[in-house]
């Protein structure tokens, strides 16, 4: 048998080169180990509001039913426009406030939310989700208007980069330089603030906290406070609830579908080669990073979405390590149910939740 070793070994090294960087570069450490304590549904009524099943039709019309047409850059287009008309077709008790946020040689246009007696020394950076493809500053409106009404902040929304026409980091850049922007800028120019905030949904979720992580590493001003609502913090997606959870979530069921079929090592060297770069690196997945010192944190998530595991992962985590983060989870909603401010009570329930918490950590009025 020994003569053909060496026929085999131009085989062997690469299956274990693959296998290594698999293992060692590729998947992360394993988020297995915090998945304990299991930590309680907050908000658990035993039925859903009679808005649930409003959502439940939209979601199949405007998500499910699109999905099965086929993908393409026609298809994300319209899916772009459906997003952004939720915030075109309705009249917001707001001002709207286009404008340029600006550092080194990154430009990136955004929006400034104005509601009456808003505070300009209380900002918030609001990065919107679509799952790094679709989403504007317009089509989170209702979400912003809710938080900004609340707390009497002024809020900026960067359109950051979206894929596939730029890359992964394009995005995560323009959020770090729209931070800084954001800092010595308000919707009148340049100035100061007194307090700065942090919050985004799904991507917008990863985003924040991966910008969070920065911030810190960078010694730059921390934010006073930081919400993810229904966050991505895993792409090296291993969280159980992926799969446990797909039924439930027909929102992310038609982005995930192909995802809970594909086996793991494809998933990884595929999101290694769309993203540029490893799926467990913390600047796209941030329970990779270390997370101890970050600013007090409210992350709000669904006990039915796939994401579910992510949160609770990351606030085992943190908390692990000495961070001041509050997980509050919901039953029978939807993955970032708080858009659909006029079907559910439930989101004005979350918006309320966000509220106190920005009043506890003295960013609110």
């Amino acid at each position: 048998m020994l003569p053909a070793l060496p026929i085999a070994i131009p085989i062997i090294l690469p299956i274990a080169a693959i296998a290594a960087i698999t293992k060692f570069h590729l998947s992360g450490e394993d988020l297995s180990i915090y998945d304990a304590p299991r930590l309680p549904v907050t908000f658990s009524p035993k039925n859903p509001s009679k808005g649930a099943s409003l959502v439940k039709t939209y979601l199949i019309e405007n998500f499910i039913k699109p999905a099965q047409e086929g993908s393409g850059l026609e298809q994300l287009k319209a899916k772009r426009a459906r997003f952004d008309e939720g915030g075109l077709s309705r009249d917001f008790d707001a001002k709207f406030i286009q404008d340029t946020a600006r550092f080194g040689t990154t430009e990136v246009d955004g929006e400034w939310t104005l509601v009456e007696g808003a505070d300009p020394n209380r900002r918030l950076l609001y990065l919107h989700g679509g799952a790094n493809t679709v989403g504007s500053a317009i089509s989170h409106r209702p979400i912003i208007v809710n938080i900004a009404k609340r707390t009497g902040c002024v809020v900026f929304a960067p359109n950051y980069r979206l894929m596939p026409e730029n890359k992964r980091m394009d995005g995560v850049t323009d959020c770090r330089a729209a931070y800084r922007w954001i800092l010595e800028n308000g919707p009148d120019g340049p100035s100061t603030t007194e307090h700065i905030a942090v919050a985004g949904d799904s991507a917008g979720g990863n985003l924040s906290l991966s910008l969070v992580n920065h911030i810190k590493d960078a010694g730059l001003r921390k934010p006073d406070a930081v919400v993810a609502i229904s966050p991505a913090v895993d792409t090296t997606f291993s969280a159980p609830s992926l799969k446990s959870n797909f039924e439930t979530d027909l929102m992310l069921q038609p982005l995930a579908g192909p995802l809970v079929k594909t086996p793991k090592a494809i998933l990884l060297w595929a999101g290694w080669k769309i993203n540029k770069i490893s799926p467990a690196s913390p600047v796209i997945s941030p329970i990779f990073a270390d997370l101890s010192d970050l600013p007090p944190t409210l992350i709000h998530v669904s006990s039915d979405e796939m994401l579910y595991d992510d949160a609770r992962r990351y606030t085992n985590k943190a908390r692990a390590q000495g961070s001041d983060v509050k997980l509050q989870s919901w039953a029978h909603m939807c993955h970032v149910w708080h858009i659909f401010d006029e079907m559910l009570p439930e989101a004005h329930a979350a918006f309320d939740e966000i509220a106190v918490f920005l009043k506890e950590v003295g960013f609110s009025l």
